[in-house]
């Protein structure tokens, strides 16, 4: 057996223990990155039953009969169209199966209800694999590694090649960035680049659009790749041409905020003492109003998944979780602020992967 087999092997036997915890019998997979988690299997239309045993079958439609048997060597394939209703019919005794039930609708519960046999009973199951997901294998954190990396450098080349630059369009940073990500190896975006230049830099999520950029603009840019199913994320904040009063305070204090979060992200600190690490420098400042959002989430196959450092956060960091640290102020009307990092959780002080400058600078 293959690494990549022994690694998807010991990620569906820590689920069945803790589903065999729980007195569930099997559970039937059909989130397809928890497809592709459990088995490595990249299809767009797939499950898997997983028993407690260890015993598992997976199925996808006919598109995917090569693709499924490279991917998914060590576990038997059935080719059916309704992967789940499918895998369901074929139960035989009473048993407890799970469902995720976070991923199914009304009407797809239906249908697994009525394919299920009569002695066998469906249980929700909900946030067991996520949490699973949270800490990641060696595997896992390279490739995290590597896209991260790879999204950094793509940054760095675009400043250097003076493709941010005053009297061009948001719209037009994005794709420079994007199509250097590509022309790396990146296979997408992971979300919608931002580019947000002077007062739209006032909103977190603005996107990217015609806004030529200015003189005196503050712009932030909110990026990531995506790479065999990873994904990156870090963000950078700049000063074009003329560095005002206003934007460099906002920056230093941002800055502040962010390193102070970097600092607390060590294991068994709690999520909401990182998140608290990071706000109270930000309202000491008297901005508190001004920091709009959480400190910072995980990344991996989704590019938002625990945990999650909020105020509202539960848990504890542990060694092997990602978690990004990203503090912002945001001033409407005039500008904003945000400077963030993926970090890993290491047994000391976390591993920063996205590595470019953070110190200000000016364009």
């Amino acid at each position: 057996m293959g690494l990549a087999d022994t690694r998807f092997s010991n990620r569906r036997r820590a689920l069945a223990a803790t589903l065999a915890a729980q007195r569930i019998d099997a559970i039937l997979v059909t989130d397809l990155t928890h497809m592709r988690y459990l088995t490595g299997f990249s299809g767009s239309n797939g499950a898997l039953l997983l028993r407690k045993d260890l015993s598992a079958v997976v199925t996808t439609d006919g598109r995917y009969v090569t693709q499924i048997a490279e991917e998914v060597p060590d576990i038997k394939a059935v080719i059916q169209r309704n992967v789940g209703a499918d895998l369901l019919e074929n139960l035989e005794g009473p048993q407890r199966v799970g469902f995720e039930s976070s991923f199914v609708s009304v009407e797809q519960f239906k249908k697994l209800e009525e394919a299920c046999p009569e002695d066998v009973t469906l249980v929700p199951v909900s946030g067991v694999i996520e949490k699973q997901r949270e800490t990641k294998d060696s595997f896992e954190l390279e490739q995290l590694e590597n896209v991260a990396l790879l999204a950094n450098n793509a940054l760095e080349d675009m400043l250097e090649a003076g493709e941010l630059a005053i009297g061009r369009t948001e719209r037009q940073v994005a794709a420079d960035l994007e199509y250097r990500m590509r022309k790396a190896g990146s296979e997408r975006v992971s979300f919608d680049t931002i580019v947000a230049s002077g007062p739209n830099s006032a909103m977190p999520h603005h996107g990217a659009d015609d806004r030529v950029i200015e003189s005196g603009d503050l712009v932030t840019i909110d990026f990531g790749a995506h790479l065999r199913g990873f994904n990156s994320d870090m963000t950078r904040t700049f000063v074009m041409g003329e560095l005002t009063d206003f934007a460099e305070e906002i920056y230093n204090v941002v800055l502040k905020s962010q390193l102070a979060g970097v600092a607390a992200a060590t294991p068994g600190t709690a999520l909401v003492d990182v998140d608290r690490a990071c706000r109270e420098v930000i309202e000491d400042a008297g901005y508190g109003e001004c920091f709009v959002h959480s400190t910072g989430h995980g990344i991996g196959l989704h590019v938002h998944e625990g945990p999650s450092a909020a105020s509202t956060g539960k848990g504890h960091l542990e060694e092997n979780m990602t978690l990004t640290i990203e503090p912002g102020i945001y001033i409407p009307g005039k500008g904003g602020v945000r400077i963030e990092d993926t970090l890993i959780i290491t047994s000391g002080a976390p591993k920063v992967i996205t590595p470019s400058s953070k110190e200000l600078r000016v364009i």
